[in-house]
This record gives C-alpha cells, structure tokens and sequence, in this order.
C-alpha cells in the first residue's frame, strides 16, 4: 500500500506539473492522448512485471515490439490480410517466449543473458525483415486492406479514418489486461504459484509446484504482450523504422514495473501498481516536453528514476525485515 500511495502521489505531481507548464492548461486533446501513450507503455510493462514478479529478467521486450510492428507492416504489404497478419504477429511473440523460457529452464541459462541475446537478435530480425514500414505501403500496394486497417487502428489504438484520436482505446485495453492479470494473481492458485516461485524458488518446487513450467508461462505471456505493443505502435504511427521502434522499451517496462511495486528480486508486485507504474514515464515524458528541455534530457531522468525506485524498494524491504 505504501508504494501505491508514493507512486500515486508521484502522478499527482506530474500532473500538476503538466497542468500549470501548459499555456491555457491541459485540454481534452492532450489527455487523451497521454492516456493513449501510457496504455501502450502499459501493456508491455504488465508482461515485464510478470516476469519479475517469478524473479526473472526480460531484456529482449523493446526489440520484441520493434521486430513485431515491423513484421506486421512488412506481412501485410506483402499481401497477408490484416486480421490473419495481427494473429501471426502475437504468435510470433508467444513463440519467442517460449524459446526464452526454455532456454532459462531447460538448459538452467541466466534469464538476463538469454533475454540480452534476444534483445540483439531480435533487433537484427527487424532490420532483415524490413528497414521502413508504413501504413501507406500497406494501403497503396493492398487497397482492399483499407477497411481492415481502420478497423483495427480504431479498435486497438481509437483513431478514426482521418487519423484523429477519438478515444483512449490503448489505456481501455491496458485496464482490460491489468484486470486479467489480477484476477489471475490475486484470486488463483496459479498466480499464488508464481508469487511463491518468485520468493523463494526452492520452496516453492519442495511444496509440489512445477517451477519450470510455470516460468515458461510466464515468459510466453510476457513476450507474446510485446508483440501486441509493436501491433499498437504501428497502428499508433505513421512510419516505423527497424533501428528505433521500441528501442528502450525494455527499460522502461522494468522502470514501470519498478515503481508499481515489483521488486527486482521477485515474489512482490500488483495489477494496480503495474498500471500505476506505467503511466509514469509517459507522464514525464509529457512534462519535459512541455517545459521545453528537449528529448535528451529524457534518458537522464530515466535513469534516475529507476535507481530512486531501486532504493525505495530496498528501503521498504529492510524497513520490512526489521518489523518481522
């Protein structure tokens, strides 16, 4: 509960901040698009979470979103329909999951390297795959996809024909999956599971639960939640370039999971924390860009972030030590 409150507190302050930085205040316009931005965010830092609530590690997600917007961009301007190219994109990321936990259960490797190779191999995938996708390669060399594309982008990013926002569709699905997610953490067997493997592993296998299978599992979640993110980012953008989409997606996903309450070393973290934690970043990100300090300021204030966040969850666990 202490981390909700200081991470709510946290937004109430760069929101207020957003407020009195803007010139006329914050409009309809831009909340609704922060809104949008926060729920993409969200969606691959719930995949994080749940990695690191089992005590693993997943470097490869931001390459995993880059690599699946560029495959679904270059899939449909090839000539595969919208609908069958989205199904094969989660896939493809529930594919790479699976190939990462076994990886880390099977062969007993480090989940920090395997996912670290991942991230460089799947970065590389996107460049051979296609150095720039647009929605308007799809459009011109399929006209018949038009109808599809809208469809999608209005119903998993909430833009219309024209482009416009209409509604914050991404940060609806976030909610939609965080409830998901906690439904499953809080309320099953299988989420206590995973909270167990996370505290302590060792116990966890001596009371009977299949530790391997069920971190397999969860990297397949986590990886198959960055594919949807990269379906969402080149829903959400115009172009989408193999070198720069999703780069630091990893980071920041760890930075929200963080900040939400997952601690680093496993067995701890929420549904609500998880969504709380990812509105952060987008948030500061509004903020530096309305008082005019430029983007390069952005990884600085990343940087920090993560490691007061690091701190706080070493307080609060020797703080909790000390009571028990």
């Amino acid at each position: 509960m202490t981390r909700i409150l200081g991470v709510l507190g946290l937004l109430a302050v760069l929101y207020a901040g957003l407020w009195l930085s803007s010139e006329s205040g914050l409009s309809g316009r831009s909340l609704t698009s922060l809104a949008n931005d926060q729920g993409r965010y969200g969606v691959v830092t719930l995949g994080a979470a749940l990695v690191i609530i089992t005590g693993g590690i997943d470097l490869s997600v931001g390459a995993v979103v880059g690599c699946a917007a560029v495959l679904f961009g270059t899939l449909t301007r090839d000539g595969l329909h919208p609908y069958p190219a989205a199904l094969a994109v989660l896939l493809f990321g529930a594919g790479v999951g699976l190939a990462n936990g076994l990886l880390v259960t099977r062969l007993k490797l480090q989940p920090f390297l395997v996912t670290l190779c991942g991230m460089f191999v799947f970065r590389g995938a996107a460049r051979l795959v296609g150095t720039v996708v647009d929605q308007s390669q799809v459009t011109e060399a399929h006209p018949e996809f038009a109808g599809a594309m809208n469809a999608l982008t209005y119903v998993l990013v909430g833009k219309d024909e024209k482009g416009a926002l209409v509604f914050p569709a991404m940060f609806a699905w976030l909610l939609a999956l965080a409830a998901a997610v906690g439904f499953f953490l809080h309320r099953t067997a299988y989420g206590r599971y995973w909270y167990a493997i996370g505290y302590n592993e060792q116990a966890a296998r001596y009371a009977g639960v299949n530790v391997d299978r069920h971190r397999t599992v969860v990297y397949v979640v986590c990886s198959a939640l960055a594919a949807l993110g990269g379906l969402l980012l080149f829903l959400d953008s115009s172009t989408v370039q193999a070198d720069s989409a999703g780069a630091g997606q990893e980071l920041n996903a760890i930075l929200g999971a963080v900040l939400g309450g997952c601690s680093l070393r496993g067995g701890e973290g929420t549904a609500v924390g998880m969504v709380l934690g990812a509105m952060v970043l987008p948030a500061i990100e509004k903020l530096v860009t309305f008082v005019g300090m430029g983007n390069r300021v952005i990884p600085v204030v990343i940087g920090l972030t993560l490691l007061i966040g690091t701190i706080v969850d070493e307080l609060i666990r020797r703080r909790s030590r000390l009571r028990g």
